[in-house]
């Protein structure tokens, strides 16, 4: 979460998609209220700092019919079914598949085989166990390729970046602070390259805004043309991401 962002989340209304079906975010970076609703029919509603509450009552009930139905969207098109570990993994950001083996050992770990296979070492019978030794290996991926291409991006477009930090966060693909510490969702390496480029190109561009403003916007669309498909897209990504990531 970045210094822009309050460490803040609310239930909202009783009975507005649900009761406790939905949550406040309070951002200082948001100029509007935004709502988005995530895989299994979680809502969150993002809010200027200082917005009222009788404020998000009347956004939430002009968009009620819109919440209801993307939410029984999401809740009647489960996740297609998947093992409790997986046999492979597909890093689409990195247009790399890679087969999963488990092999028994004392000590918990994993290790890249000479044939490009992951090795997960430890006890299978443990499924969360050997999910959490997955996360680690996705985690240290995640580090070893994105930084380097945030960087890269950094460079060629004349941008600053301070620290990088690789987080599993649930809500968030990415985030930048007014210091310029940008952090990225780990579960970008099973995005596309293009969106995952416009995520970074996006949090780059608050090292120069720290808002959504038509400035902003008028930046990131001269790095990306395309942004707006693009962060349709994006949304729409937690759908990609593996049961296991999660638990």
């Amino acid at each position: 979460m970045s210094a822009a962002t309050e460490a803040l989340q609310l239930p909202l209304l009783e009975g507005a998609g649900g009761a406790g079906a939905l949550r406040v975010r309070v951002s200082a970076r948001s100029r509007r209220l935004t709502v988005r609703v995530y895989p299994g029919g979680r809502v969150e509603v993002a809010v200027p700092r200082g917005t009222r509450p009788r404020q998000i009552e009347r956004f939430v009930a002009r968009h009620r019919a819109w919440i209801e139905a993307r939410v029984a969207e999401l809740k009647s098109a489960p996740r297609a079914s998947e093992p409790a570990l997986p046999a492979e993994v597909r890093l689409e950001a990195l247009a790399r598949t890679l087969e999963v083996r488990y092999l028994a050992r004392a000590r918990p770990g994993w290790r890249l085989a000479a044939d490009g296979a992951l090795e997960a070492l430890g006890d299978a019978g443990d499924v969360e166990r050997t999910r959490k030794t997955l996360r680690a290996w996705l985690t240290a991926t995640a580090r070893d390729a994105l930084e380097p291409w945030l960087r890269a991006l950094a460079r060629a477009h004349g941008f600053e970046v301070g620290e990088v930090q690789l987080r599993r966060q649930h809500t968030r693909w990415g985030s930048c602070s007014r210091t310029g510490t940008v952090s990225l969702n780990v579960c970008l390496l099973f995005q596309p390259q293009s969106v995952v480029r416009y995520l970074m190109l996006h949090e780059l561009c608050h090292t120069r805004h720290m808002n959504h403003s038509d400035r902003f916007w008028g930046l990131v669309e001269a790095y990306e043309p395309d942004y707006r498909a693009l962060d349709r897209e994006l949304t729409r990504g937690w759908q990609r991401v593996p049961g296991w990531v999660y638990g």
